[in-house]
């Protein structure tokens, strides 16, 4: 019987590839058989990547710079060269940035704007721009998939992360047009999709979550409290859903937001 689940040989481009979510991902892909290209700006971390990549399959390590688009197009061409065609891509590559934040003894008045708009940039156009250049290829071939990062603030927007929440919500509304603008333009064969993680703690947000005695902060209490799973999600409990969605198992899906949260987003009081 056929494998839906088969990506062995797929070309998957992943951006934002260097971070702690970025290398977990890449690492799966390549032992499940996919040829993974990992882009980011952490050299020293992507050329590490790359020797374990290919201890575990095989991909390559390209620095990059999401939002310049002329950057991107040269690691497009480097990734032709090299493999043919780009089947997959994941725009892991996003963040946020205290300047963005409203701190708790702060208000909206207090807000850095120009640090708002980074945040905006690097989230928002640093998906629209891969999606342009490396979707190129998906459109001329008629054939592909994307699978974009959104975030628990794009659902329910929350407090304090203004910026992050406004970034996402983008995200959402752009994973949704970009899906019927590929299927209805180019084809129905190339597939749009979004990840919604839940709360995973990472270098970005430890400190806002954690005590340097590993104790929650209140904010973190505050959203384990809210989690019915009672707990922070592990960077591999989102490979299963990924995995998915580039699969062929998903052939039918597009334009969906899928949650994999430990029930935050269903919970209510």
């Amino acid at each position: 019987m056929r494998n839906l689940f088969d990506i062995r040989g797929k070309v998957v481009v992943l951006t934002g590839g260097t971070g702690v979510l970025g290398q977990c991902i890449a690492l799966y892909l390549a032992e499940q058989g996919a040829k993974v290209v990992v882009l980011g700006r952490q050299e020293a971390v992507g050329h590490a990547l790359e020797f374990k990549l290919n201890e575990a399959g095989e991909g390559f390590f390209l620095k990059t710079d999401v939002l310049d688009e002329a950057a991107l197009v040269q690691n497009k061409n480097d990734i032709l060269a090299r493999y043919g065609t780009i089947d997959v891509l994941i725009n892991a590559a996003g963040g946020n940035m205290s300047g963005a934040t409203i701190a708790p003894d702060k208000t909206y008045l207090d807000l850095d704007t120009a640090a708002f708009r980074n945040v905006v940039d690097l989230n928002l156009f640093g998906t629209v721009l891969p999606t342009k250049v490396f979707g190129g290829v998906m459109c001329e071939k008629k054939e592909g998939c994307i699978v974009n990062f959104c975030s628990e603030a794009a659902l329910r927007p929350l407090t304090r992360v203004v910026g992050y929440s406004a970034a996402k919500s983008a995200i959402a509304s752009y994973t949704k047009f970009m899906a019927a603008e590929m299927a209805m333009k180019y084809s129905p064969r190339i597939r749009v999709n979004a990840i919604v993680p839940g709360f995973i703690i990472t270098n970005q947000n430890r400190t806002l979550l954690t005590n340097e005695d590993g104790s929650l902060t209140d904010r973190g209490k505050t959203i384990i409290a809210h989690t019915p799973a009672g707990r922070f999600s592990e960077p591999e409990e989102l490979l299963g859903t990924i995995h998915y969605l580039i699969s062929e198992a998903s052939s039918f899906v597009t334009g969906a937001l899928s949650i994999v949260d430990g029930g935050f987003d269903a919970f209510s009081i």
